[in-house]
């Protein structure tokens, strides 16, 4: 696929989300969103992470559009934009990987 300049816009879009995916701790939160809305406690006790680094993870998320927020009480609780959509993506790059014969132990720093 060819790229012009007047695509600028969409591929910064799909490097925007691909970072987003491309740690592992936000993947993580992000299946957990799959399964429904959770607030950052939950998120916090299922994962074992330090509050401040769920909620810096999830304002990753949030900025590029694959999580919302809503006030609950004092609580927010957070959801996936386009479950959907989200499902489909993981989905493909899981098909992508075992047509390539992706490593599942390589880190990024390996390559």
């Amino acid at each position: 696929m060819n790229f012009a300049p007047s695509d600028a816009p969409v591929v910064a879009g799909s490097v925007t989300v691909f970072h987003a995916l491309g740690e592992p701790s936000r993947m993580t939160i992000l299946q957990h969103l799959l399964l429904g809305e959770h607030r950052v406690v939950e998120l916090t006790a299922h994962l074992g992470l330090a509050q401040s680094t769920v909620s810096k993870h999830l304002a990753c998320l949030r900025d590029c559009g694959l999580v919302s927020v809503r006030p609950v009480g004092r609580a927010s609780v957070y959801a996936v934009t386009q479950p959907d959509l989200v499902r489909d993506l993981l989905a493909v790059a899981e098909r992508l990987h075992h047509a390539t014969g992706g490593d599942a132990t390589a880190h990024r720093g390996d390559h």
